[in-house]
C-alpha cells in the first residue's frame, strides 16, 4: 500500500494530471495512506463545507487528514513530520 500511495502522488503522475486534466472514467477510488491523505482517482465531485464544488485540475487529488496542510483540502505534505499518533516520524518503529 505504501508504494501505491508514494507512486500515485509522484510528480510525474500529478504533472501528467496538470497536462491532461481528469481522465474520463466512471471508476472512482479512493485509497488510505497510512498516516497519509486519502487518494482521490477518478471523477469524484469534491465540495466544501458549504457545498461549493473545489476546484480540481487533477485526475489524482490527495486529500489531507492530518488538518496541517496549508492548501486545504489538498495535502501539502505537512503530515510527513509527523504520525497520525503525534509521534515524530523517526521515532515510529515498523
Amino acid at each position: 500500500m505504501d508504494e501505491f500511495c508514494a507512486e500515485a502522488t509522484g510528480r510525474d503522475d500529478l504533472d501528467r494530471d496538470l497536462a491532461h486534466g481528469p481522465r474520463d472514467t466512471d471508476e472512482v477510488t479512493v485509497v488510505v495512506c497510512p498516516d497519509g491523505p486519502l487518494l482521490v482517482r477518478g471523477p469524484a465531485r469534491i465540495v466544501d463545507t458549504e457545498g461549493r464544488p473545489v476546484e480540481r485540475r487533477r485526475a489524482t487529488v490527495a486529500l489531507c487528514r492530518c488538518g496541517k496542510t496549508g492548501i486545504a483540502p489538498y495535502c501539502d505534505g505537512a503530515h510527513k513530520a509527523r504520525s497520525r499518533s503525534g509521534v515524530p516520524r523517526q521515532d515510529v518503529r515498523p
